[in-house]
This record gives structure tokens, sequence and C-alpha cells, in this order.
């Protein structure tokens, strides 16, 4: 059993106390599912850390099965709270290349000699830690898969796997943080039904934390409503969610396409992409779709079945090996996918936000703007390019240099690294922008974004979860781009805060003609949002049509239960 009682935790930002868990008190009981939901930055996920034992608490205690953890439990308590309990963290797909036992084999070695490495099959205890490997894998439905390479593992299987090594520490509270939020249907629904099973046979608490509605009311025997760190209401599931939807503003109309007119010609993309020694995974062949101008434009499809390489594709990011990626620029079609001199021209038109999306920590909204406006204003490129001459960059380098900030941090970084460059690059090549310019760009948006014009002058932790996401879009916007990508960016956002962004997304769309293509999850966004909706499956399209009919034929091909009731059926 666990009992919670009166755990309080501050940060200090700045040099500022911020108060994120306030006096939370609870108990979950053996064999209890208890959810946890809230806006997003309510201190759900700081909560599962400081059970976890991995942050501090500053007052309260934490009892585990009679055993009584504090703020003065120092290391002992880290001890203890780290060895009884188990974490199933959102987005985590860390696992061994090798046979799916091999990943309980080895957490198997971990606890009991500290590290990961793989025992050999002629040690004397070898045997024993293979056969308890199959225990585990059976408990998470995966027996069948033991032989089976997990990088060859399906999405759903991949988790279930990852859950699996949670459960060999053999964990006396199971905490689950986010565990299917950037999955497709068919995975979510794979993922919760194993941890329905779980709930029966280990008869321990288990904790799920989530944002998603429809996951708590097919999970949760009760479920905790956090907000600004307090416990608003703790019972039933439905009625908590009642009452946690009250703040769901009403739907924005999704204002027609006047006029089919094709700005993007996807034209017979061929791409083969595999894994080193492990067989091919994704293969594109043929594949061919136009984006009409002003159009909200949806990809949904299982895990892993190549929707983000095809916006990746279609963005130029990834270059296919055979086909075309036309965009209509200035009177005449050019292809993104290839060098050329206009490219960059056609890159200044186009803003993009992937999943991992966030703003500088230490710098002002004004700041990033200005930052995006250096790069893609008018002349911005001429500047570059004769600042691009006196460093002895060619103009194929800048146009390199000029898709980096589209990219993720990571992947930007090895590639200053593979060319010889330093990270003040950008400075270099690219004018400072006055404080005026950022203000001409920026009102327009924050009005369609319905945010305060004060926030440019706040840095991130200053700002709501909700102007946070709006803020992004906003600086995606700032350029007043004609085409904007998105990729999963909005997965993290609670229901509430994902309606208004929702909303401002038709709004843009409707004041600025802007024609948006984004890869969704989830189902309830994907319905409002798009004007269209493409079911990609296996690097094909499935189906193209209108997002209730594609969703639906997804929910269904899935056995999505889960699915059974939408946002405004919760909320009524």
């Amino acid at each position: 059993m666990l009992k919670v009682n009166d755990i309080v935790k501050d940060y200090e930002v700045n040099s500022e106390k911020i108060r994120v868990l306030d006096h939370i008190n609870f108990n979950a009981v053996d064999g209890e599912i208890i959810g946890i939901t809230g806006k997003s930055g309510s201190g759900k996920s700081t909560l599962l850390r400081i059970l976890r034992g991995v942050e501090p608490f500053g007052e309260g205690t934490i009892e585990l099965d009679g055993n009584l953890i504090t703020p003065e439990s120092g290391i002992d308590g880290i001890k203890f709270l780290g060895k009884n309990t188990a974490i199933h963290l959102q987005r985590n797909f860390g696992l061994w290349t090798g046979p799916a036992y091999e990943n309980i084999v080895r957490k198997l070695s971990y606890l009991s000699v500290g590290h990961e490495s793989l025992p050999s099959k002629d040690a004397p205890y070898f045997n024993d830690m293979y056969e308890e490997s199959l225990k585990y894998l059976k408990l998470v439905g995966l027996e069948h898969k033991a032989q089976h390479s997990s990088n060859l593992l399906s999405g759903g299987e991949k988790q279930r796997l990852i859950l699996a090594r949670q459960l060999a520490a053999r964990p006396r509270l199971l905490l689950l943080d986010e565990p299917v939020t950037m999955t497709g249907p068919d995975t979510k629904q794979e993922v919760m039904d194993v941890i329905k099973d779980l709930k029966n046979t280990l008869n321990i608490p288990i904790i799920v934390v989530s944002h998603l509605p429809e996951i708590h009311i097919y999970l949760a025997d009760r479920l905790i409503y956090l907000e600004d760190g307090r416990i608003v209401e703790d019972g039933e599931p439905k009625v908590v969610l009642k009452h946690f939807l009250k703040d769901l503003k009403p739907k924005v109309e999704l204002a027609p396409v006047k006029k089919k007119e094709v700005c993007i010609k996807v034209e017979k993309l061929s791409k083969r992409l595999a894994l080193f020694r492990m067989g091919e995974l994704l293969k594109f062949d043929d594949l061919s779709l136009d984006i009409n101008k002003g159009e909200i434009l949806s990809f949904i499809g299982p895990s892993g079945a190549g929707k983000t390489t095809l916006l990746k594709m279609i963005e130029g990011l990834v270059e296919p090996k055979a086909g075309e990626v036309r965009y209509l620029h200035e009177g005449e079609w050019l292809d993104i996918t290839r060098y050329s001199r206009k490219r960059m021209e056609l890159r200044r038109k186009i803003s993009i936000m992937h999943q991992e999306f966030s703003l500088s920590l230490h710098s002002t909204i004004r700041q990033q703007i200005a930052f995006k406006l250096s790069m893609k204003k008018e002349g911005a490129i001429d500047y570059a390019r004769t600042k691009a001459e006196e460093l002895g960059l060619t103009d194929e380098m800048l146009d390199t240099v000029y898709q980096l900030p589209d990219m993720k941090s990571e992947e930007r970084e090895q590639a200053l690294k593979d060319m010889g460059l330093p990270d003040d690059i950008f400075s270099k090549l690219f004018p400072q922008v006055p404080n005026t310019d950022v203000e001409k760009y920026s009102i327009p948006i924050f009005d369609a974004l319905n945010l305060p014009l004060e926030i440019l002058d706040k840095i991130p932790y200053q700002i709501s979860g909700g102007e946070h996401v709006r803020a992004f879009i906003a600086l995606a916007l700032a350029t007043s781009p004609d085409i904007l990508m998105l990729d999963e960016p909005f997965g993290d956002l609670d229901p509430v805060t994902l309606r208004d962004v929702t909303n401002s997304l038709k709004t843009v769309n409707k004041i600025l003609g802007t024609t948006i293509v984004l890869v969704s999850h989830h189902m309830d966004f994907v319905k409002e949002v798009a004007h269209r909706t493409l079911l990609i499956d296996n690097a094909a399209i499935i189906m193209d049509g209108k997002p209730d009919e594609v969703c639906q034929y997804l929910i269904d091909r899935s056995n999505a239960a889960y699915l059974e009731h939408t946002i405004e059926e919760l909320a009524e």
C-alpha cells in the first residue's frame, strides 16, 4: 500500500521560489490503478519523480508497505524508492539490439551485479535468468516473441518489452508517466490492455499519469485532478473528468477551402529505410499526392507507418531515392528535395515544428522571434549570400546552413561539426532585427493566436503551458510563411490547452490562409482541425478522405475500444 502525506516541492528559478506541489495527500491500495490528470505544468510528472526517488521533496512523507520516507531520509530513502518502484517514461524507446529476452536478461543482470552486460550462455546462472525473462515477457504477452530482435518488433511490442524490463525489477509500486501518449490507436490499445492485466497479476498499486481523458476512463479505478500543484478532486474518473473539462472552450468553425488549387506536388517518391544487418523496415514505392493551397491536411496511421519520414521528405529534410516534391514558387515548380539556387527562397516560405519543439529557456520570446526573422525576413538571403562569400562558404553550404534551424538540435550540431562551422555562424550570416520589426510581425500573429503582446518580453518559465505552445506557433508563423509543417508537436498537451491550440490553428488558417500539413496520433484533434486526412501504413497511402471517416476507419481497424467516448461526451 502507498500513502502520500503532505508532499511539498519547490523549485528555485532565477532566484524566485516556485511551488509546484502544495501539500499532496492520497493513498493507493494494492491492485488499484490511480490516474492522475491535470493541465500541462500542474505537477503530475514531478510527483511521479518524487515517488520514484529521483526528485527530492521539501516536506511530507511517503509510506510504501509500512516503510516511511521523509526529506531527511537521505540516500537510504532514495535507495529504497529506487529499489521498490519502477517507472515507464513517456517517449522511452531505449532497447538493446538483439533477441527480446536478452533485454530482460540484461535488466536482471543489472539488478544482480550493477550493470547491463549480457552474461555468457555458459554461465551457471544463465538458464535461470532466461527462464525468469520468459516469465516477464509472458506478463506483457510477448513470450512468443522471445527470440525476435527488438529492432523488428512493432511499436506496441517495443512498448510492452520496455514495460517488461521495468517489471523485472519486481517493484512494489509501478509508475507510468504518459506511457502511450506518442503512439497510434493500435499501440495505445495494446499497451493499455497489458496494464489492465497487470493490475490483477501483480496486485500492487499502479499510478498512471496522463492528460488524455480516454486513458483514465479505460484504465483508472480512481482519478486525481491536479491544478497548480494542488489536488482539486479525487474520485470516480467520469465525474472528475467532467470537472476537469469544464474549461474546454467551444470549437472554432473550420473555414472551408474556397477552391482546390494545388501548391505542393508529391510525385512518385521512393525511399527504402533499413537498419544495418536488421533487414528492411519501410519501403516507399512510387507514392504520389497533391496538397492544396489553404488546406489543413493531416497524416494518421499506426506507429512506425512512415508518417514522419513522408513529412520530412515533403519538407526537403530527407532526400528520397527517387521522385520529386515540387512546390509552386513564384509561378514555377521547384523540387525541394534537391539543391538549387532558388531553394532557400522556397524554404523562406515554409515553417516547421517537430515533436521535440521547445523554446529557448534563457531568451525572451522577442529575442527568439528576432532570430527567426533574421533568417527569413525579406532580404535576409541576399545579405547571407554576401556574408557567405566573405567567409568562403559556397552557396550549397549556405543552403545547408539555412535549413539547420528546422532540424532537431542534435542533427543541427552534427551538421555544423561535419562542415567545420562554429555555433555562432547564424549571427555572422544573418542581420540583427530591430524590436520595431519584431512587433510589426508579431501583432497580427498574436491577435490570431489570442496571445497577449506583453509575453514578448518574458522567458518561457514565466508563461503558462498553453501560452508556451502558442508562443512557439507564433515563432513558427512570425515570418508569415505560406506553409506550416507540424510533426506531432502537441502530443503532450492536456485537452483544455489542446482545444485552445486547435482553435488557434483554425483561426490562423482562416485569417492568413496558411496551408498546414500535420502528423498526429490524436483522433479528436485530427477530426477537429483538418479539412482532409490521409491514412498511412507500411509507407503507403491506404485512405484519403474526410477526417471523420478516415479516423473512424483507423479506430475500427485498431480495435481501439478506449476511444469509445469523445471529448465532448466526457465534458457533458
